[in-house]
């Protein structure tokens, strides 16, 4: 089924934003700038992490991987969509558009996951701080980062294949700037309820599930937060839960419309903008979300700026 979809359809063209040229050029920069950002927001934010050791702990390991993460996953879509900005013929190739589609959902399968372990490390670190350190230990960080990262790429196998299966008769222009479930399975020129019916599904597990663990977890702290006597302790506290609660709001927000929501239900246009939401604008936002609320963050900033300026003020020196 695979190889006869690929002979009849061979390629894909992605209609991607406007059909208007004069705006693309506008678009490119656009998101040529939000790109740069990105990249660097993330991965000044994991060369910090690694170098200050005053960072090496469970929250600050799982937000290098988030950093990681955010980098693989914008990295996946942002490049194809400059490419096209810039070209007439916006044409992706079917193995290039399953194995866009697969690591597309990958990364998007591990983040969700991800957002609700560190949920979890606030629960213990704020719940439970006498048995933080036994709880979260290095070994079990490093395992459920581990175990995380394997089942991310294993479980949307079946996915993939699932929607390449479908009999798409030709039809091969995909109304969005990615290779995406939804866009495939609305090409498909045969009945798709039951696969629809198991994306739904799935989106439950994958989405909802880790909404309600997080929402659980929260609640917890909040309640524990409003015991704390200190008003700077519940401050502090209360900075760094509402970071991670803003960036799941936006990333889980999204997502969920953009799978679970019928595409019939929305003006047109409304699915590219909600996939630019949790596919660009939040691995965006996440470095400045968590590091500039964060006093530990600013502090490692302030001691790499410092060490920086001293040995380039040697080099000066000695040259």
């Amino acid at each position: 089924m695979l190889s006869r979809n690929d002979t009849l359809v061979g390629k894909f063209i992605l209609l991607g934003f406007s059909s208007e040229p004069q705006l693309h050029i506008l678009l490119f920069l656009i998101f040529l700038f939000v790109y740069m950002i990105l990249l660097f927001g993330n991965f000044f934010t994991i060369v910090l992490i690694v170098r200050d050791t005053n960072l090496h702990t469970p929250m600050y390991f799982f937000l290098s991987n988030l950093s990681f993460l955010d980098l693989c996953y914008s990295t996946t879509t942002v490049p194809r969509i400059l490419r096209d900005l810039v070209s007439v013929k916006k044409i992706i190739t079917y193995a290039e558009c399953a194995m866009q589609l697969y690591i597309h959902v990958c990364l998007g399968l591990t983040e969700c996951i991800l957002l609700a372990i560190m949920a979890y490390d606030r629960f213990v670190a704020i719940c439970y701080p006498l048995h933080y350190t036994t709880i979260m230990s290095k070994k079990v960080c490093v395992r459920t980062v581990s175990t995380l990262w394997s089942f991310g790429f294993l479980i949307p196998i079946t996915h993939v294949i699932l929607t390449f299966k479908v009999d798409l008769c030709g039809n091969n222009k995909i109304n969005n700037f990615l290779c995406n479930i939804p866009e495939i399975l609305s090409l498909a020129c045969e009945n798709t309820i039951f696969l629809e019916l198991f994306v739904f599904a799935s989106g439950v597990i994958i989405l909802i599930t880790p909404v309600i663990f997080i929402a659980v977890s929260y609640i917890q702290i909040i309640l524990s937060i409003l015991k704390i006597a200190s008003s700077n302790g519940r401050k502090k506290a209360f900075s760094t839960c509402g970071s991670h609660i803003i960036v799941v709001t936006i990333f889980y927000g999204s997502a969920i419309t953009d799978y679970m929501i019928p595409k019939s239900s929305m003006k047109p246009g409304t699915d590219k903008l909600i996939t630019i939401f949790y596919c660009i604008l939040t691995p965006m936002l996440n470095p400045a979300i968590y590091t500039l609320r964060n006093n530990n963050v600013k502090l490692a900033f302030l001691k790499f700026r410092s060490r920086y300026f001293s040995a380039n003020n040697r080099k000066c020196c000695h040259n």
